[in-house]
């Protein structure tokens, strides 16, 4: 039976806060719809994000020194009850249902489906997926591999894998040959990988968690933190009640950035009241207009400086730190002072006088977190962005002092992980004399392709198999639709993965 699918979607108007009693009756409907609601998946749900535990895969957020009872937020819970499933798909479900027939299902309910239970190969006679052993899976898959030029073979991993499998994996696809080791950080944070040592020297973010509970200001920048990171929402809820101001720049008005209840506060939720405030100020920037935003801030706190110097106080910007720790300053005041302000206000949809109330904020505070998301990075200019936002906190030396830095909100638990064990298509980021010496084979040395450079290989033929470590690739990606015409032509298509989804089907 195929599920209902139609165009029209329905969202409702939601005005309660993040959090609170519609996070526990959501949870408690979804453990129900996995058949988890009286099984222990609750002892399992009080290791989450502990240190004798392990990492929740909903998002990337660290595991605090000192964690709470329940360490642990809807998203995060509701992730691992979709990994815990009772629910099970298996070979009488493909032989009831083509594949051009499951094509045409929503993505969601073909994972609904439940975890996978037996390797599969497809049949284009029959247009189903069959059955088959392990050993009958690996010989032709490495028959393949055999007859393709390792160079046209791609290895993509998803930042959802393990450690341990992505390190197996790597090494595995370097001794066949190949050094195409995209992953999904190429579609989420690489702008972050390239702009931030452009930038401060590192790949990283410079924040602890400790710095949430010092800082005095902190900025947001693309990033929906009540849906893809809830548990940052503790020390922004703890910091908002200490009154550090909070300015958000979003396109999206999202809940968890305007009012949070902690479902965790026994006091929080049983007061009648709306919640705790999380934004300060809240400011709908135009959809690529960060740069002008942050342009207008940067370029009000120049003014600041200007008039202070002709009042003989102190100055606003951090000239000792300037001078010692950057390069490039003048320059980027020259870009400031012929910044016009009708095209920073046309371009960020922000009116000049909040982009200057936000400076003189700015220009008050001592400790400034510069938080961004994939609202950054996820762009056409993706890098510039990151390295805006650094220039900003540069300017006042919020940088390398407690409560202060730049701080990247990713999106796997394990993306930068997997960097460390060798999951990168880039070879200096990879210990390739190491894996020579401790595994006696020699490398390849080449660049190889990334994720973009994958889709443009598939479209135009030079990319002839692909096999997937997790992930929904072809959904992940841009330009689906001429990704999803060329992917048919692939001579090998291997996917490892735990359940169902449209990338399976093609």
């Amino acid at each position: 039976m195929k599920p209902a699918v139609t165009d029209h979607v329905e969202i409702k108007k939601y005005d309660h806060p993040t959090g609170g009693w519609g996070s526990l009756s959501s949870l408690i409907r979804k453990a129900y719809g996995e058949g988890l609601l009286m099984s222990g998946i609750w002892s399992t749900l009080l290791k989450q994000n502990k240190a004798d535990g392990y990492m929740c895969v909903s998002c990337s957020w660290a595991k605090p020194a000192e964690p709470r009872p329940f360490e642990f937020c809807e998203n995060g819970a509701k992730a691992t009850l979709w990994d815990q499933t009772k629910l099970r798909c298996g070979p009488d479900f493909f032989a009831r249902h083509s594949v051009t027939e499951l094509l045409d299902w929503p993505d969601c309910e073909l994972e609904k489906q439940g975890r996978l239970t037996d390797p599969l190969r497809y049949n284009a006679v029959t247009d189903r997926y069959e059955p088959v052993s392990w050993n009958e899976a690996f010989a032709e898959i490495g028959m393949e591999l055999r007859r393709l030029d390792p160079k046209s073979v791609v290895f993509y991993t998803s930042g959802r894998a393990s450690l341990e499998a992505s390190f197996m994996y790597q090494l595995f696809a370097r001794i066949y040959g190949s050094s195409n080791l995209p992953d999904s950080s190429n579609m989420c944070h690489e702008s972050t990988s390239v702009g931030l040592p452009r930038s401060i020297g590192s790949p990283v973010g410079t924040v602890q968690l400790e710095d949430f509970s010092q800082c005095d200001m902190m900025f947001f920048f693309g990033h929906n933190t009540g849906v893809t990171a809830p548990r940052l929402l503790h020390p922004l809820q703890e910091a908002r009640e200490r009154n550090v101001p909070v300015f958000t720049f979003n396109p999206l008005p999202e809940r968890g950035l305007k009012r949070f209840k902690n479902p965790q506060n026994p006091v929080d939720m049983l007061s009648p009241g709306p919640g705790t405030k999380m934004s300060s100020d809240f400011f709908q920037v135009r959809g690529g207009g960060d740069i002008a935003a942050m342009t207008g801030i940067a370029k009000a706190v120049l003014a600041l400086d200007d008039a202070a110097r002709e009042q003989g106080s102190s100055r606003i910007l951090d000239i000792g730190f300037i001078a010692e720790h950057t390069h490039g300053f003048a320059e980027f005041e020259a870009y400031l002072r012929a910044a016009a302000w009708d095209d920073i206000v046309a371009r960020s949809g922000i009116a000049r006088p909040d982009l200057e109330h936000v400076a003189e904020v700015y220009s008050r505070s001592n400790a400034v977190i510069g938080n961004y998301g994939m609202g950054l990075t996820q762009h056409r200019h993706g890098t510039e962005n990151v390295q805006m936002l650094c220039n900003l906190l540069l300017m006042r030396g919020n940088m390398g002092k407690p409560g202060a830095g730049i701080s990247p909100l990713r999106g796997h638990s394990n993306v930068q992980g997997q960097r460390t064990v060798g999951i990168s298509e880039k070879p200096e980021l990879v210990p390739l004399d190491k894996f020579a010496e401790f595994y006696a084979f020699e490398p390849p040395r080449e660049k190889g392709l990334d994720t973009v450079e994958t889709c443009e290989g598939v479209i135009a033929g030079s990319v002839k198999g692909f096999v997937g470590l997790g992930g929904n690739f072809v959904r992940a990606v841009p330009e689906t639709g001429l990704v999803e015409k060329a992917w048919r032509r692939l001579g090998l298509h291997v996917e490892i993965a735990t359940k169902l989804n449209r990338s399976h089907l093609l």
